[in-house]
């Protein structure tokens, strides 16, 4: 009952023919008699390879444009029977139903064609129904027949033919079976995902993977589900790992607050900003950069909205780092970022990134809108008698966007458009503010004059107290506290200015 099966008979329906050929030339010197349709059809004529038309086996033309043409019994029937099945086989004789061993389907592009900002009647018409169904059809059956369900699987198909001399195992049809159905269901995800509107349903698929060389510690497998190449060109490097992609997500997201600006460089560590600068030129935005905490910036990621010239170059490469990330780069500036043969060096296309984010908890998933406010001037109000100047306004808001992308409870101080320390993570922001001032003096910052940032609102005075015996003069924050009262008091009575944005940027 298991013993190899050799086919006899395939039917062919596919979009793309890129890659076909072969496989039909293959098909026929094993003898195998091909049915297919339409454009399909036609290409496998002018091969000169004979060919069944479907039209022949159904006694139907194809109808109502195209929509119709293997639906119909003599064509499932041959796909579903049952081989072992005696009824099965007496209904295939009295219907002369030829049983059908291999189908090979490429579906409609479907989700290219909603990339294309084609019209919604193109994208509908491009929803494919009898290809699905032959899929499932066939899939379902692997105890009888192979379903090659895409183009990327006509290498390994064509290799099985060869290899075998037409022969298929059980657990090889099996196999394909398996890939056929997460064909199907991404196909239907995809669908699913440009119809809706109201739906409360969580519907995601990806056919790309990596397997990367470990996950978070090298005791744990880990794989990365998305197509990489349409946000990044590779040009050198090892592979990246999964931390590398934890880390090169936060940088992307995190520059992208400075898409449009002047200069801006950023260094991360473990998700977080251990340096960001804005400066007229990119080099010295790397160098104040680099300067807010050479420490943390040992192996790290580095991201710059703007192309990497030589200067910037030469200062990178005195730094071990494990990634770097930008726009683009003159040819010399890449020539001295390769000189370390591990080193990742990303060109980041210019996509939009996703709305939303998703991520396993418990046993289901987490499902939110990404936090896409930005403080500005439209937004805030003073809470304090003191306004603050015009510079300070500017640092609020850039420590604001640090703030906004570092791990909660966070603080995070700035001067000069200057990432000068930052709490991260921290279960109390007293602890994260306490944790800034100090890394800030231990790396030889001047706090006076600094302003400072808060993901959430301060429920007592402590921390405005503490900023301002630092030196501290001027702080953003989203305000909301019952308590809020307080910190505005003390803020009046030491003159410092304090703004509240009425939005909350925690992120955990």
């Amino acid at each position: 009952m298991n013993s190899p099966k050799k086919a006899k008979t395939a039917l062919i329906s596919v979009f793309y023919k890129d890659g076909l050929e072969p496989i039909v030339k293959k098909l026929d010197a094993l003898g195998v008699t091909i049915y297919s349709t339409g454009g399909t059809e036609t290409f496998i004529k002018k091969l000169g390879i004979n060919v069944i038309p479907v039209e022949g086996l159904t006694s139907y033309p194809s109808i109502l444009g195209g929509r119709v043409k293997t639906l119909h019994p003599k064509v499932f029937g041959g796909i579903l029977s049952r081989r072992d099945n005696k009824n099965d086989l007496s209904q295939l004789k009295e219907y002369k139903i030829p049983e059908i061993d291999i189908v090979i389907v490429d579906l409609y592009p479907f989700e290219k064609t909603v990339a294309s900002s084609a019209s919604e009647q193109e994208i509908i018409e491009k929803i494919d129904i009898g290809g699905i169904s032959l899929i499932r059809a066939a899939a379902k059956n692997f105890k009888d027949v192979i379903c090659i369900s895409s183009m990327n699987q006509y290498d390994a198909f064509l290799t099985l033919m060869n290899d075998s001399n037409g022969e298929t195992t059980i657990e090889q049809r099996k196999n394909f079976a398996a890939k056929a159905f997460a064909v199907s269901s991404h196909y239907d995800s995809a669908i699913f995902n440009y119809l809706n509107t109201d739906t409360l349903a969580f519907r995601e698929s990806f056919d790309t993977v990596s397997t990367l060389r470990y996950g978070e510690n090298p005791h744990q497998k880990g794989y990365f589900f998305g197509d990489m190449e349409a946000l990044f060109d590779k040009l050198h490097g090892k592979e990246l790992s999964y931390n590398n992609l934890l880390d090169v997500d936060a940088a992307v997201n995190l520059i992208s607050e400075f898409k449009n600006n002047t200069p801006t460089f950023a260094i991360l560590k473990h998700n977080n900003a251990c340096g960001l600068a804005q400066r007229d030129t990119l080099k010295q935005a790397y160098v104040d950069a680099l300067a807010g905490d050479p420490t943390s910036a040992f192996g790290g990621v580095l991201i710059s909205n703007k192309e990497i010239d030589v200067e910037t170059a030469t200062e990178i490469h005195k730094l071990f780092c494990e990634v770097v990330i930008a726009p683009s780069y003159h040819k010399e500036a890449l020539e001295i970022l390769k000189g370390k043969k591990n080193r990742i060096i990303l060109i980041q296309k210019n996509i939009e990134l996703p709305k939303t984010q998703y991520r396993t908890a418990l046993n289901g998933v987490l499902f939110q809108e990404k936090d896409n406010i930005t403080d500005n001037a439209n937004v805030i109000s003073t809470s304090t008698l003191k306004e603050p100047s015009s510079t300070e306004l500017e640092d609020l808001f850039f420590a604001s966007k640090i703030c906004k992308h570092t791990k909660s409870n966070t603080i995070v101080l700035v001067k000069n458009k200057q990432l000068i320390a930052s709490g991260t993570g921290q279960t109390s922001r007293v602890d994260a503010l306490n944790q800034s001032i100090t890394k800030a003096k231990h790396f030889n910052f001047d706090l006076n004059g600094a302003v400072m940032a808060s993901d959430a609102f301060f429920p007592f005075p402590d921390c405005v107290e503490i900023a301002d015996k630092a030196g501290i003069n001027a702080v953003i924050q989203p305000g909301g506290s019952i308590k809020d009262q307080l910190s505005i008091d003390y803020c009046n009575e030491h003159k410092m200015s304090m703004i509240f944005t009425g939005t909350r940027h925690f992120k955990h």
